[in-house]
C-alpha cells in the first residue's frame, strides 16, 4: 500500500468499529483525510484491535515522522555540560526518553487534533500507547498522583521511552506547594529514565500554558532540579521548547 492508501485504510478501520461514524463520509482532500484520522484516534477508548491494523498503523506513523524529518541528540550541540536546549517538535526527537505533560488519568487527551503534548505524543505514537497506559492505570486503580512518573514504551516514536508526569495546576496565587510538587514532577522523570538505563532524556515545559504555572520560575525550577540531579548523574538532558520566549528564557538560564 502507499502512504495515501494506508491513510483511508487506517480511517475505513476506525470507522467501522462503531457505529456512531456510519454516516461520516470520508473527504478527498489530503489535509482532511489527516485530521480526521488524527481524530478518530484521539477518541478511541482504549481497547485492542486487530494486528493487520497495528501494522498498517505503524507503518503510516513512522512514515509520517521521517516525511517530518528526525533530529538525533548528535545533531545538538550542548549549552552547558551534559544539558541542551532545543526548539522543535518533541514527537521527531531520537533520544532515550522524552517526557509527557499528562492528565491524572495518563490516558492521552480524548480532544479531537487538540495542540497538547499529550495529544501529540498519543498520535505519532499510534493507539499502542494508550492501551499501555490504561492497562498501568487499571492496576494502579487510582488517578496518577501530581509530581509522579510513569515509563512506557514509546511505540512508533523515534525515542525509546515515554515518561509521564502530571504536574501541578497553577489556578491563581502561585505556592511553595506548587513549585515543590513541579521539581518531584522533574525528579521522578529523572529517576524513572535512570532506573530505565536511560543515557539521555527531552523535557517539555511541564505544568505551563493552560495549566497556568509561571514560564519562568517553571524554568528555574526546572533547571535547578536538572543540575542538582545531574551531580550524581551522567545522563543528558533536553530542554525541549516550542515557543520563542520559552526559549528565549531558557537561553537566558543556561550556559
Amino acid at each position: 500500500m502507499t502512504h495515501a492508501e494506508k491513510r483511508l485504510f487506517l480511517i475505513k478501520s476506525l470507522l467501522n468499529e462503531d457505529p456512531r461514524y456510519s454516516d461520516i463520509e470520508i473527504p478527498g482532500d489530503e489535509v482532511d483525510q489527516k485530521r480526521l484520522l488524527r481524530s478518530l484516534m484521539n477518541v478511541r477508548m482504549p481497547s485492542e484491535i486487530d494486528s493487520e491494523f497495528l501494522r498498517v498503523q505503524d507503518e503510516y506513523l513512522r512514515e509520517a515522522t521521517r516525511e517530518k524529518g528526525v533530529t538525533a541528540l548528535t545533531d545538538l550541540s550542548p549549552i552547558e555540560p551534559g544539558i541542551y536546549l532545543w526548539r522543535g517538535d518533541i514527537t521527531t526527537l531520537a533520544c532515550d526518553a522524552i517526557v509527557n505533560a499528562a492528565n491524572s488519568g495518563m490516558t492521552g487527551c480524548y480532544q479531537p487534533c487538540h495542540g497538547c503534548i499529550d495529544n501529540c505524543i498519543h498520535t505519532y505514537a499510534g493507539i499502542q500507547l494508550r492501551n499501555k497506559c490504561a492497562e498501568i492505570m487499571q492496576k494502579q486503580a487510582h488517578p496518577e498522583p501530581t509530581g509522579e512518573a510513569k515509563i512506557t514504551p514509546a511505540y512508533n516514536l523515534p525515542c525509546k521511552f515515554v515518561i509521564h508526569t502530571v504536574g501541578p495546576i497553577v489556578d491563581g496565587r502561585l505556592t511553595e506547594k506548587h513549585c515543590a510538587l513541579l521539581a518531584s514532577s522533574y525528579r521522578s522523570c529523572l529517576e524513572a529514565a535512570v532506573v530505565n538505563d536511560c543515557r539521555s532524556i527531552a523535557f517539555c515545559c511541564i505544568s505551563t500554558g493552560v495549566f497556568g504555572f509561571p514560564q519562568r520560575r517553571a524554568a528555574e525550577i526546572a533547571v535547578e532540579t536538572v543540575r542538582n540531579f545531574r551531580k550524581t548523574s551522567d545522563i543528558e538532558v533536553i530542554f525541549n521548547v516550542f515557543k520563542l520566549d520559552d526559549y528565549e528564557i531558557y537561553r537566558r538560564l543556561l550556559g
